[in-house]
């Protein structure tokens, strides 16, 4: 019997590690799609995900010996398809052998279901409207996007939107039976569905921007790695389907983003946007976003995600805080009223008006809105007639509505802020 020497064998154990690594690569930038289609295939997400892992795990088991297939998107979707197949066979979920067997049948043969390179694109896409439709519970929306598009962990998601890990497994698992029990078609939407459609991903992507940007609640102001899958996402779905709100939307992320660092001081202080280093300000980022903003407007078929766009790039155009163009922020408030009434976008506009013709002139457009209570819960409402009391010296005022914002706040680091603007009022 023949031994490999020594040096054959540490040769072999060095191409062995290089293949795992090449694996754990793959899995990182590849499982999503391998799912997306997978999913398509078996018509069920809990055994596409059985069939992923599976894959995955043949591919630890074969390729170190066989080597990595040249196509090995192609290799992990027919390994995994042909696994999932095996094990409905081999555990009969279902009321009869017949059921099995129609299940089984129902999966469409691998010559023509996943060939083309396209069809891992068309999946993708699929699966962003599948977790986004608007039968889901909005709160079901987001976990199941993060878990099934992003890939994050149930724990991760539980820990960014400060939930117990149980109750957002329940909710991804209550979004699934839905998907299922309703037959939620597993396609892109109708030419003349996308619309509607496509605003129910764009508020999926934004609230997890958001909640990433600017935490509702907790200690830490922002979770950059849930900012940073927003824009991925976002960044997907443009390459994916690219229309101008896309656009917008990215557009605005990343004009957020590009402040980020100025945002906050080395000891988690909030900074506020008119005392920010703006030389902190990412440009890079800022002429990104800049460009898919005029992209988007140019188009004529923008909304509200563009116009927000719009005004964050002409903060992010202003060399320092006193040359912002309060004028056209003022109009293109305006703009997003005539687009999407609300009372918080009233509220910006106020602020703005403040900014371009004085405290007085904002200050009386605010209490209008206050007057109609909407605002009544919302302490960014309070802060500002606080701000704006504080300037025309109406300090009575101003210690009242401070007071009042800290009692609605949740976000520590804001809190902290307005603390720290409370104490400073004259006694």
């Amino acid at each position: 019997m023949k031994h490999a020497s020594p040096a054959a064998a540490a040769s072999d154990a060095t191409d062995a590690t290089d293949v795992l690594t090449t694996i754990a690569g793959i899995y990182r930038s590849e499982s999503r799609r391998v799912l997306a289609t997978l999913i398509r295939l078996l018509g069920n997400f809990d055994i596409a995900e059985e069939a992923l892992h599976d894959a995955f795990k043949a591919a630890v088991e074969q390729w170190p010996r066989d080597g990595v297939p040249e196509r090995p998107f192609a290799w992990l979707v027919s390994a995994g398809r042909f696994k999932a197949i095996d094990s409905i066979r081999r555990h009969a979920r279902f009321d009869s052998w017949e059921d099995v067997a129609e299940i089984a049948d129902a999966i469409p043969d691998q010559a023509t279901a996943w060939d083309e390179s396209d069809f891992a694109e068309d999946d993708r896409l699929r699966l962003i409207f599948t977790c986004c439709h608007p039968a889901l519970a909005p709160d079901a929306q987001v976990a199941l996007t993060l878990r099934e598009v992003c890939g994050l962990a149930t724990e991760e998601i539980a820990h960014a939107f400060l939930a117990p890990a149980p109750t957002l497994a329940q909710r991804i698992v209550r979004a699934k039976a839905k998907i299922r029990d309703a037959r939620i078609p597993y396609r892109v939407p109708e030419l003349q569905e996308l619309p509607e459609r496509l605003d129910s991903v764009l508020r999926v992507i934004y609230l997890v921007f958001n909640e990433g940007y600017c935490a509702s609640s907790g200690t830490s102001l922002t979770r950059h790695d849930l900012s940073q899958e927003a824009i991925r996402l976002a960044r997907l779905l443009l390459q994916l389907l690219p229309e101008p709100e896309v656009m917008g939307l990215l557009a605005l992320m990343l004009l957020h983003e590009s402040r980020r660092m100025a945002r906050t001081s080395r000891c988690g202080e909030l900074i506020a946007l008119d005392e920010q280093d703006r030389s902190r300000w990412q440009p890079e980022l800022i002429a990104e976003g800049s460009a898919l903003v005029t992209q988007a407007l140019s188009s004529g078929r923008f909304g509200r995600y563009s116009l927000q766009a719009a005004i964050s790039a002409v903060h992010a155009q202003a060399t320092h805080a006193d040359a912002t163009d309060w004028a056209q922020i003022v109009g293109l408030y305006d703009a997003l009223l005539r687009l999407e009434p609300s009372p918080v976008v009233e509220l910006n506009r106020a602020v703005a008006v403040a900014m371009c013709e004085g405290a007085d002139a904002g200050l009386t457009l605010l209490d209008t809105l206050c007057a109609h209570g909407a605002l009544e819960q919302y302490y960014l409402a309070h802060a500002a007639r606080a701000d704006l009391c504080r300037r025309l010296g109406r300090t009575a005022e101003a210690r009242v509505a401070y007071e009042r914002a800290l009692a609605l706040t949740r976000q520590e680091p804001e809190r902290r802020f307005l603390a720290r603007r409370l104490a400073e009022l004259p006694h």
